[in-house]
């Protein structure tokens, strides 16, 4: 399973719809994907229909429970077919989030009793071989359940829009990752920004040209479609399904490409 993080200090960002549109595009090609909500907004879990305030069966378990079985907060989606003989059929599932992991992150700090910043680590160790990819949708922060996310990761993707309030945070992100890289997690790769919301415009080109003189980033680029993004948001779906033909569906679809490609080598 090759496990993916989303991640940016900012929001607003389109890193939510980053990531569920990442997710679906991969279980569209036949891949067996496995979605983690890892912010407390649950977001990514509304767009599946998934999002219970009073759900105890979250990602939050896998923060405060020593002997968790990850199966019971595994969530079918309505495009699951995990229920196919064949394993190898495509498949989207999630584990979902909500203000439960605000406390689980509190909790997780005072817990010195045992290893901080591996507990997802040990809870996704048990089905990392039921999927191809993982996706982890990553709050705006900083705290003890994204250095989680970040040491069970193999790529981190930072989705970022050409202004200078989103420039700001990629420093102190970027430090962050390798310093997990260093202390748990050696094979983590900053892959790049994959720039969303973009207009082809001469401010929007040299701020592109900016950060890529500093941080890699990925050739495809988002365009702002923000009317049938937040369509698809009501609707409940990701915005390749709900609108196929939009500038940001085809866009995603070129961006996972080019990153299957750079996986391929």
């Amino acid at each position: 399973m090759r496990t993916i993080s989303i991640i940016s200090l900012k929001g607003g960002v389109a890193k939510t719809t980053t990531s569920v549109n990442m997710a679906y595009i991969l279980y569209q090609a036949g891949y067996r994907v496995l979605l983690i909500d890892n912010d407390k907004q649950g977001n990514a879990s509304k767009t599946f229909g998934l999002y219970d305030p009073n759900d105890q069966d979250t990602i939050a378990r896998a923060m405060s429970e020593r002997n968790i079985d990850t199966r019971e907060i595994i969530k079918e989606t309505a495009y699951s077919r995990s229920s196919r003989q064949d394993s190898h059929t495509g498949r989207l599932n999630v584990i979902t989030a909500n203000m439960g992991l605000l406390e689980a992150n509190l909790r997780t700090i005072v817990d010195t009793g045992r290893q901080q910043q591996t507990r997802f680590k040990k809870a996704l160790d048990q089905v990392k071989d039921q999927y191809n990819f993982c996706i982890i949708d990553n709050a705006p922060d900083i705290n003890m359940s994204i250095i989680n996310a970040l040491v069970i990761s193999d790529d981190v993707i930072i989705p970022i829009m050409i202004d200078q309030y989103s420039f700001d945070g990629l420093d102190i992100l970027t430090e962050q990752i390798e310093q997990v890289k260093e202390d748990f997690n050696p094979a983590l790769s900053f892959r790049g920004c994959l720039i969303t919301q973009y207009k082809k415009t001469e401010v929007q080109q040299q701020g592109a040209d900016v950060l890529n003189s500093g941080y890699p980033i990925f050739q495809n680029r988002i365009r702002r479609t923000e009317n049938k993004v937040n369509e698809s948001t009501f609707a409940g779906k990701p915005v390749v399904e709900y609108s196929v033909r939009c500038g940001a569906s085809q866009d995603y679809k070129k961006f996972v490409q080019e990153y299957l490609e750079i996986l391929e080598g």
